[in-house]
C-alpha cells in the first residue's frame, strides 16, 4: 500500500515538473503552449500600462483623426491661391490704370500743393491743373490731326507725280523701262492687297472698340489721379494711421522723394520738350515745311515723353512732311534730327536732369527695357522716376565711407599704379638712405 502511494507520487511530481518545464520552454521562444499548429506567431507586446483603456481590435490601421482636418485646409488654402491668381489676371488692367493715376498725382501734387498754399481750396486747385492739362492735351490732338488730315490730303493728290518722279529715277539709273500704269494695274490685281482690304474692312469694328475701350481708360486715369491729389494728405493720414510713429516717417519722407523725383522727372522732360520743339521748328521754318509749328510741338512731345526710341518715332513725320515739299529735305531733316540727338544726350540732359533726376544713364536705359518689359508702354515711361525715387529712398539710409586716393578709384589708368608703386619704393629708399647717414653721424 505504502508502496502504490509513493509510485502515485512520484507520477504526479514527474507530470508537474514535464508541465513547468513545457510551460519554460514555450515562453523562452515566444509561442504560446494553446497555439495552433501552423499559426503565426505574434510577437509580445508592451506590457499593458494599469488603469489605461483595452486597445479595439484593429486600432493600429485606422486613419489618425487629424489626417481629414490636414486635408480639408490643404484644399481650402489651394482653392484661395487659385482664386486669388485669377482675381489678379482679371484686375490686372485696373492696377494698372491705378499706378498710372499714382504717378500722375505725384507729378501734379507739387503744383497743387503750390495753389492750395497761397488760399486755394485743394479740390478746385486740382481741378484747374487737370484742366489745363486736359485742354493742352486736346488742342494738341486737334492741332495735330487737322494737321495729318492736310498732309495726307496732299500726299494722295501728288502721289501719282512721286511715282512718275520714282520710276524716271529707276529707269535712267538702272536701264529700266517701267511704266507707271503697268505698275499701278499689277497692284490693283494683286491678291494680297485685296486680301488687306478685306481684313481692314473686318476689323473696323475692332478698332471702334479699341477707340472706345482707350477713351474708357483715360477717364478712368484722370478719376483716379483727381481723387489722388486732391485727398493727398487725407491719403496720408489713413496710411499713417495704421502705422507706428517710427514706420509712420520713413513712409511720408518716401512719398515725399517720390514726389520730388516724380515732378522734378516730368517738369525737366517738360523743359527739353520745350528746347527740342524750338530747335526743330526754326529747322522746317527755314525749310519751308508746312505747319511747322504742330510739328515741332510733335517732335518735342513724343522724343521727350516716349524713352528711347521716341525721338527716331518723332522725327519720321517731319520727314515724311517734307518729302512732300522737296525729296531732298529729307536728308536734311534726317541729319538734323541725329545730331541735336546727340547734342541733348550729351550736354543738354545730364545738366537739366542732374538735380531732379540723379540716374545713370545705362541705368536709366535697363529701366525703362525693365519697365517694358513688365507692363509694356505704360512701364517705359514711369520706370525711371520709379527708380530715381527708389534709389533716392535707399541713398539715405546706406551707409557710406571716404575712397582712397588710389588712381586706380580716381579713374587712372593701369599704368598708374605701378607707377605710383615706384615712386612710393624711390621714397622709402631715400628715407632709408637719410636714416643711416643721420645714425653714422
Amino acid at each position: 500500500m505504502a508502496t502504490a502511494r509513493s509510485r502515485v507520487r512520484d507520477t504526479c511530481r514527474v507530470a508537474t515538473t514535464e508541465e513547468t518545464t513545457d510551460e519554460s520552454t514555450a515562453g523562452s521562444t515566444g509561442t504560446p503552449t494553446d497555439s495552433v499548429a501552423g499559426a503565426p506567431t505574434v510577437p509580445p507586446g508592451p506590457p499593458a500600462q494599469a488603469g489605461a483603456p483595452a486597445e479595439p481590435v484593429g486600432s493600429s490601421h485606422r486613419m489618425p483623426s487629424w489626417l481629414p482636418r490636414a486635408m480639408l485646409l490643404a484644399l481650402a488654402l489651394f482653392g484661395c491661391f487659385q482664386l486669388a491668381v485669377w482675381g489678379f489676371h482679371e484686375l490686372i488692367g485696373l492696377l494698372i490704370n491705378i499706378l498710372i493715376a499714382f504717378f500722375l498725382a505725384l507729378a501734379v501734387e507739387p503744383a497743387v500743393d503750390w495753389m492750395a498754399a497761397r488760399g486755394v481750396r485743394r479740390g478746385l486747385a486740382t481741378g484747374l491743373v487737370f484742366l489745363v492739362v486736359v485742354a493742352a492735351a486736346a488742342g494738341f490732338v486737334a492741332l495735330l490731326g487737322s494737321m495729318l488730315a492736310g498732309q495726307i490730303t496732299t500726299m494722295v493728290e501728288d502721289f501719282p507725280k512721286y511715282i512718275d518722279l520714282v520710276i524716271k529715277w529707276i529707269n535712267v539709273t538702272f536701264h529700266t523701262e517701267l511704266s507707271r500704269l503697268e505698275i499701278q494695274d499689277s497692284l490693283l490685281h494683286s491678291d494680297w492687297l485685296q486680301k488687306y482690304v478685306q481684313n481692314s474692312a473686318t476689323g473696323v469694328l475692332d478698332v471702334s472698340a479699341q477707340v472706345l475701350g482707350g477713351l474708357f481708360r483715360l477717364l478712368t486715369i484722370l478719376l483716379f489721379s483727381f481723387y489722388f491729389a486732391a485727398d493727398g494728405p487725407r491719403l496720408r493720414k489713413t496710411l499713417c494711421s495704421v502705422l507706428p510713429p517710427a514706420k509712420q516717417a520713413e513712409v511720408l519722407r518716401a512719398w515725399e522723394i517720390a514726389v520730388t523725383k516724380t515732378g522734378g522727372y516730368l517738369y525737366s522732360r517738360a523743359l527739353m520738350a520745350l528746347i527740342s520743339g524750338t530747335a526743330h521748328y526754326v529747322l522746317l521754318e527755314t525749310l519751308e515745311v508746312p505747319y511747322a509749328p504742330a510739328l515741332a510741338v510733335w517732335v518735342g512731345t513724343v522724343s521727350q515723353f516716349i524713352p528711347t526710341i521716341g525721338t527716331y518715332l518723332a522725327g519720321a513725320l517731319p520727314i515724311l512732311i517734307a518729302f512732300t515739299v522737296d525729296p531732298w529735305y529729307v536728308l536734311w531733316v534726317l541729319v538734323f534730327v541725329v545730331i541735336y540727338q546727340q547734342f541733348e544726350n550729351y550736354f543738354l540732359q545730364p545738366r537739366i536732369t542732374a538735380r531732379s533726376v540723379d540716374i545713370h544713364p545705362a541705368v536709366a536705359f535697363g529701366s525703362v527695357i525693365a519697365g517694358g518689359a513688365l507692363l509694356g508702354a505704360v512701364g517705359a515711361l514711369i520706370a525711371i522716376p520709379a527708380v530715381a525715387t527708389l534709389q533716392a529712398f535707399l541713398g539715405a539710409y546706406v551707409r557710406r565711407y571716404e575712397v582712397t586716393d588710389d588712381p586706380r578709384v580716381q579713374g587712372g589708368g593701369r599704368g598708374q599704379p605701378r607707377a605710383a608703386t615706384a615712386l612710393a619704393r624711390v621714397r622709402s629708399s631715400l628715407a632709408e638712405q637719410q636714416g643711416r647717414r643721420s645714425a653714422g653721424k
